[in-house]
């Protein structure tokens, strides 16, 4: 009989639940802790270990959330707040709010910066929130604010933290499940996404802006949402849970469990939490005096933890799990019956889908394009050669939308897309696979392939993520895998589905991003050497695919080095040197041409 992780994650709900039946006020106490970190470690999986985006400031996402409450329920309330009455529930709304705003202003500026700069920023953010709750009079400066009231349920007060452990753990639980279905969906694919570069996500229809705001701000709610427990648990507000070393300790928790699982958040902040307690505990007796001596220990295990396990305690635990018990695969069913996804009108055979009018492209006194002109027709392959630095990466990133040009035009099925974001470009047809295989190597290629269908479901940002995190995005998820499953069986890969992407040969690696381009339904592909480092039946694999979408009315411009491949499938070829166009036409023609010859053979002899 094999185990579902659904049943071992009942356990463990039945076993918490004995434990806080059974056990001492003390170990009550620490479990509710354990869950307050968790809630903020969870969105910190969500913006850190899923987004890409490192945050040193989400302690005082946490203190918005308990100062909201703490001030609403023990200050006298101005008129427009009146109607409130001073309620914990009213407290929860206000420091959502306030939570929600104030991230959408911080993350509007801070998400602009990247590499060390981001990290910086939400240290200087944090900072100055923690002095603002010290310095404004009426949050009660570093003293603080106290008699903040008990939650109440059904008039029912909940001041003892055995009452409070079934609404902390609830919360968190129910954090949990909707953010993992969040990332089980066309929305959370994108979020996903981010770790594989900017430049791979927008070109698969993603607007990473809007995804990285939307975590940025969903990973303050949970923090915000913990500071509203927070408050009513310890009934005093001060500034000192808030600052930055705090913030420096959730992230600690998120990393050390595992920044990329949600369950990595609650092994985490357990983890943490219970080693710094015995150690506290320990140390002392050890060493016959006190001190912060848990920090330094602390410390040197945290090292030793991500020296040894640098993807966090929970991939490991998961990978000795299957190991030793006799785990069920997790594989979501394939619906065959679905229906097909609509698809755009396609443009005749031989009509020009895309043109490049004289582009020029300048990186100071470097010249890497100049005035290139060229023409991509429906049911064609057009092959782009030349050698080295001749400026094809240039041209193929102005053609897609990756770069601007320094002059001339862009042109795709009759619109002039010279300076637009490239994933406007994809949602009018156009797919793109990279020189350097950019895929997400720990997600398996069904959801690879599936990231390529981005933009054929196009609901809002707000009704995307909540009906993703509710469920209620169900059949249209089912259609989309089913697609994504057809276009991997129609490159070879119907038979690794559920591998990890990361875990295929160059060659397959290579087929799943022309799956992932194809799940898009464009009308030209863009292929960047789709054929370097690939064995002979790979390359012969290849061919067949690109002559058979090739008849079926696809333009493909494909650049290669791989002479033998481009002449036995393209039916044009443009040549460039130095950053300018010297020979097209038929592969015949220009393989013979003097000026090819000289450029690759440096002479016609």
């Amino acid at each position: 009989m094999r185990l579902r992780p659904a049943g071992l994650a009942a356990a463990g709900i039945a076993l918490l639940a004995w434990t806080a039946l059974a056990g001492s006020e003390f170990t009550v106490t620490l479990l509710d802790y354990i869950g307050l970190y968790a809630l903020v470690a969870l969105g910190l999986v969500l913006l850190t270990g899923i987004g890409g985006l490192t945050s040193f400031g989400q302690a005082a996402f946490v203190g918005l959330g308990a100062y909201a409450t703490a001030w609403l329920t023990t200050a006298p309330l101005p008129g427009w707040l009146a109607w409130t009455g001073g309620s914990p529930w009213a407290g929860l709304l206000l420091g959502l709010l306030i939570t929600g705003g104030v991230a959408w202003v911080l993350g509007t500026v801070s998400l602009r910066l990247s590499g060390h700069y981001l990290p910086l920023g939400t240290i200087a953010w944090g900072l100055s929130l923690y002095f603002l709750f010290g310095t404004l009079g009426f949050l009660g400066g570093y003293t603080g604010l106290a008699g903040v009231p008990p939650l109440s349920l059904g008039g029912v007060a909940l001041a003892g933290s055995r009452q409070l452990f079934w609404v902390i753990w609830a919360v968190l639980l129910a954090a949990m499940l909707l953010v993992g279905n969040l990332l089980d969906s066309r929305e959370g694919r994108a979020i996903r996404a981010l770790r594989g570069g900017m430049v791979m996500a927008e070109s698969m229809g993603v607007d990473t802006a809007r995804s990285r705001i939307a975590i940025f701000i969903i990973a303050a709610l949970l923090a915000g949402l913990s500071g509203w427990l927070y408050a009513h648990m310890q009934r005093f507000v001060n500034p000192t849970p808030f600052g930055l070393p705090i913030g420096i300790e959730y992230l600690f928790m998120a990393v050390v469990g595992g920044a990329g699982h949600v369950w990595g958040a609650l092994l985490g902040a357990g983890v943490v939490t219970l080693l710094k307690q015995w150690l506290q505990d320990i140390l002392p007796r050890l060493l016959g005096e006190s001190g912060n001596f848990e920090t330094v220990v602390f410390g040197i295990l945290l090292v030793v933890v991500l020296q040894r396990a640098r993807e966090g305690l929970w991939p490991a635990l998961a990978a000795f799990a299957r190991r030793v018990l006799p785990l069920a695969a997790a594989r979501r069913p394939i619906d065959a019956a679905a229906a097909p996804l609509a698809r755009r009108a396609p443009p005749a055979r031989g009509d020009v889908v895309l043109e490049a009018r004289g582009l020029t492209r300048r990186f100071g006194g470097l010249v890497a394009n100049d005035g290139v002109s060229l023409a991509v027709r429906a049911g064609e392959v057009l092959a782009l050669i030349g050698p080295n630095g001749a400026g094809k990466s240039t041209l193929f990133n102005l053609l897609s939308g990756v770069d601007d040009p320094s002059s001339g035009r862009v042109v795709f099925r009759g619109r002039d897309m010279t300076g637009r974001p490239s994933r406007e470009s994809a949602a009018l047809g156009l797919g793109r696979t990279f020189q350097h295989v950019r895929l997400l190597p720990q997600m398996n290629v069904l959801d690879n392939i599936a990231i390529g269908a981005h933009l054929r479901g196009r609901p809002g940002l707000l009704a995307g993520l909540c009906g993703a995190a509710l469920r209620l995005d169900r059949a249209a998820e089912r259609r989309l895998l089913a697609e994504a499953a057809r276009q991997a069986r129609r490159v070879g890969l119907g038979d690794d589905l559920h591998a990890p992407a990361g875990a295929l040969p160059l060659g397959r690696q290579r087929m799943l991003e022309i799956a992932r381009a194809l799940c898009a339904d464009p009308c030209l592909l863009l292929l960047d050497e789709p054929a370097a480092g690939l064995r002979h039946l790979e390359k012969r694999a290849l061919a067949q695919v690109l002559a058979g979408l090739r008849d079926e009315g696809m333009a493909i411009l494909l650049v290669e080095h791989d002479m033998d491949f481009v002449m036995g499938l393209a039916d044009r070829v443009v040549v460039l040197e130095f950053g300018r166009k010297i020979a097209e036409g038929p592969p015949e023609r220009v393989q013979n041409d003097p000026r090819v010859l000289e450029a690759y053979l440096g002479g016609v002899e």
